[in-house]
């Protein structure tokens, strides 16, 4: 058994030294030059200073061959990676930095100025020379030092307070869902993988682990490509894509436009899509016209690495059906409690908990918030046993699949991010101050985030979305502006979310 990541990599390296490792649009890289590359940049990480280890490291790159390059790199010098989106506003990032505090930031020209002024060393590889340095560095002796529940990656999710939480994963949870998802759901040692995930998903690093143990070519789709589908579809089949690992939204559009009747793709044998419901008429579409693609539908929050339920899509589901999400994925436990802490019934809601391997080790710099999330296991009162409290409610089916039925809080699945709506409001409200008073609802239906502001006067909606683009990522932002000269208030004084629910949505 593995004891961390690398170990698949080694092996893999031994048999696909002239493979084609990484696509990137005109460019490519083997598997032997991503060795060399990344084993010099880990070599050029440790001689900084030896004495670092299992500490988070940056990267704040677009996700390209460099970005695959230093999150290995990351890993051979046994610290912790950390993707950083840069599109999101430089005062977020800040938030993440303050909190986190890597001890480096890879980057390179384009962006090394954002971080003038920050208390932290900045790695530039545009002015890095390995082209003549092969390193000699015995990396073995180093990663003997690490046991297979040390970090391998921080992701950052949504935070109430503005300031995203960082999710730790380790590398025995994704050893354990990658030996999972080889062995139940059949990962050859040929599968092209067109990603289209960010670097900072969970998804993107699964594809890794893809690479580094079944020798998997990952093409990198352009972020750009989500506004034109049938450009995607075209690179696909140019690359020859076997795989993809998707969030539904592209895919929906997709269908809406009837792309797959114009474009084939012929060589696509294993969808796998997650991060939020697809819906079924849109899903039937893909399966008519990919009728020997297999297709799996997964369902995990960023606490649980990659996934926690799947469902082999094997009948057929009506379009006003949902989608099941399944069973639990191997050496996981899914625990639907209801209200009073009790085993939901079949056919009765509760809230999706989970245990096992597949578990993160909680919010990195964030005890309190850990502990709100990462609690005891009510139904064990013998030994201490952790269990994950994702919030969400599901329901076991007459056919004993795993019906998701949506979220207890106000913790949203958007456009594939998980979106604390209270960040919003706390952003509005005491980071801009645009307003004294808002509430952020969320309409499933149309997919749409709906801002309610309280103001004598209308504010104008362009100039509203400026602002708050200055402010956070794109996908937070509001799509739908509800002004109200006073908001409804309940017994307590605090604004009546529910009568805002139920007369907007």
């Amino acid at each position: 058994m593995q004891i961390n990541i690398l170990e698949y990599f080694e092996n893999t390296l031994r048999h696909n030294n002239e493979k084609t490792a990484v696509i990137e649009g005109e460019n490519k890289i083997s598997f032997g030059e991503l060795e060399i590359k990344s084993k010099n940049l880990a070599d050029y990480i440790i001689n900084l200073n030896k004495e670092i280890i299992n500490k988070p490291i940056a990267v704040y790159l677009p996700k390209s061959i460099d970005c695959v390059v230093s999150d290995i790199a990351v890993s051979y010098s046994a610290n912790i990676y950390m993707n950083l989106d840069i599109k999101t506003p430089i005062s977020r990032i800040t938030n993440i930095l303050k909190l986190i505090k890597p001890v480096y930031i890879i980057t390179n020209n384009q962006f090394a100025d954002k971080f003038e002024n920050i208390d932290v060393k900045i790695i530039n590889l545009d002015t890095l020379n390995f082209q003549k340095y092969k390193s000699q560095y015995d990396f073995s002796k180093r990663l003997d030092k690490l046991i297979d529940t040390n970090p391998i990656c921080i992701i950052n999710t949504s935070g109430s307070t503005g300031t995203p939480k960082g999710v730790i994963l380790n590398h025995k949870s994704f050893i354990d869902f990658t030996e999972w998802a080889i062995d139940t759901l059949k990962i050859s040692d040929n599968e092209i993988v067109g990603s289209l995930s960010p670097a900072v998903f969970d998804i993107y690093s699964f594809e890794l682990c893809m690479l580094m143990s079944k020798g998997s070519t990952i093409v990198l789709i352009p972020d750009t490509f989500a506004a034109f589908p049938a450009k995607m579809l075209d690179l696909m089949n140019e690359n020859n894509i076997t795989f993809i690992f998707w969030v539904p939204t592209v895919m929906v559009n997709i269908a809406n436009m009837d792309l797959l009747t114009k474009i084939q793709l012929k060589t696509l044998k294993t969808v796998w899509f997650a991060g939020e419901v697809f819906p079924t008429k849109q899903f039937n579409y893909w399966r008519k016209h990919l009728v020997d693609t297999k297709f799996v539908n997964l369902y995990g929050p960023i606490e649980i690495t990659l996934d926690c339920t799947y469902f082999i899509i094997e009948r057929e589901i009506k379009d006003e059906e949902p989608i099941p999400i399944g069973y639990p994925c191997r050496n996981t436990d899914i625990l639907l409690l209801t209200d009073k802490d009790t085993l939901a019934q079949n056919g009765e809601e509760g809230e999706i908990c989970v245990r096992g391997t597949s578990l993160a080790m909680g919010y990195y710099n964030n005890p309190e918030k850990t502990a709100q999330a990462f609690v005891q296991n009510p139904l064990n009162k013998s030994y201490p046993e952790i269990i994950y409290r994702t919030g969400d409610l599901a329901f076991i089916n007459e056919k004993g699949e795993m019906i998701f039925k949506g979220r207890k809080d106000s913790l949203i699945k958007h456009m594939g991010y998980r979106i604390e709506l209270a960040e919003i409001e706390h952003i509005v409200v005491n980071n801009l101050k645009i307003v004294e008073n808002c509430c952020i609802i969320y309409d499933d239906v149309k997919k749409q985030i709906i801002m309610i502001y309280e103001s004598k006067s209308e504010l104008e909606n362009s100039k509203l979305r400026k602002t708050l683009a200055d402010a956070m990522p794109k996908y937070m932002i509001p799509t739908l502006y509800i002004r109200l000269e006073e908001m409804p208030r309940n017994t307590n004084g605090k604004i009546d979310r529910l009568k805002l629910k139920n007369e907007y949505l």
